[in-house]
């Protein structure tokens, strides 16, 4: 039998991208009664909920289940729609991503040849509008449209390991989530921020568990690419942000390189020679090279940011322990004096 399928969703306020990702959905090569849609909606005020009910009562619909998410957080809002899946296959898309109409079987086609345990698929841009001249591959982990290109490649710890699957376009097996959990609710998209790092977190836990993975590039997604992220601006804080929070996820999966001052040496040397970059193009006049030695930069600053602010943190909390435990000392003598005098 063929295994059934929970595609997971979460959502705000998105009705009209949502629509379009149903639709495509809908129009999956896969049967009907072998897979089902959650829609994990984040407190919508928008009228998503009437729409997706609405959606599930009409003649023919493939099933979508509704589940209002209270607490803000897209990775609380996932985590709910994985705890209520029914599915042997969890597949995770975004609600401004149109899945192609064989991205379903093609997912479950890897998961059957290959006996793995996680499929990242490939991502393609929709662009909004014309991306700018200084655009570049390089750049579109940023945009969540990275591209691993036509050829199919094992992932494992140490092979291929660069090539990340991200929410617009990943499965796993259930019985792995039920393993090792689903995603960090300190980590990802909320409101007002630009914070990430959870399918990063995600895809290091994975691995660490010895999870075996396959990346499909026939499992194709095209992700919406909007006019106001292809700005200098948004890179610069979409990529500080992320030096930080590659950084909180390093304290917990911390790699062997040598370290000076709490920072990976040669993070040092790429920050040094990335300002130098950045002196040379602005005095070349190269404008690409210098947007791409500064973000550099930026990022790096951000991830110094964080790993001093953490070693703070834990500095202070050592302290703090540290000083009651020597308040809780002197107490304890001093009730030992007043007892014997």
């Amino acid at each position: 039998m063929l295994p059934l399928v929970s595609v997971i969703i979460a959502t705000r306020n998105r009705r009209g991208l949502l629509e379009r990702t149903l639709d495509a959905l809908a129009a999956q090569e896969w049967p009907r009664d072998r897979y089902e849609v959650i829609v994990a909606d984040n407190g919508s005020t928008d009228g998503t909920r009437a729409f997706v009910e609405a959606l599930s009562r009409q003649p023919g619909a493939c099933a979508i289940r509704y589940v209002h998410v209270a607490a803000p957080g897209k990775s609380i809002a996932v985590n709910e729609a994985l705890a209520r899946a029914r599915g042997d296959l969890l597949a995770f898309t975004d609600d401004d991503v149109r899945p192609d109409p064989a991205w379903l079987a093609q997912l479950a086609r890897a998961f059957e040849d290959r006996g793995v345990d996680f499929v990242a698929g490939r991502i393609l841009p929709d662009w909004e509008a014309p991306p700018p001249r200084w655009m570049s591959p390089a750049l579109f982990g940023v945009l969540a449209i990275p591209d691993g290109g036509s050829a199919r490649l094992p992932i494992r710890s140490g092979v291929n390991d660069h090539i990340m699957p991200i929410g617009a376009n990943m499965a796993v097996r259930a019985a792995v989530v039920r393993r090792i959990g689903g995603l960090r609710v300190d980590l990802g998209k909320l409101e007002g921020t630009l914070r990430t790092g959870e399918d990063h977190e995600f895809f290091l836990r994975l691995l660490r568990y010895g999870c075996r993975g396959l990346y499909e590039p026939a499992a194709v997604v095209v992700h919406r690419v909007p006019a106001d992220r292809l700005r200098r601006s948004y890179f610069r804080r979409w990529l500080y942000q992320n030096g930080r929070d590659v950084a909180t996820l390093q304290r917990d999966y911390p790699t062997t390189a040598t370290r000076l001052l709490g920072v990976p040496r040669y993070l040092w040397r790429e920050g040094a020679a990335a300002a130098l970059g950045t002196a040379g193009a602005t005095l070349r006049g190269d404008a690409t090279q210098r947007l791409a030695a500064s973000l550099r930069v930026i990022w790096i600053a951000g991830y110094v940011r964080q790993s001093w602010r953490g070693r703070s943190l834990r500095a202070a909390a050592m302290a703090a322990a540290d000083r009651l435990r020597r308040t809780g000392q002197a107490r304890r003598g001093a009730q030992r004096v007043a007892r014997t005098s």
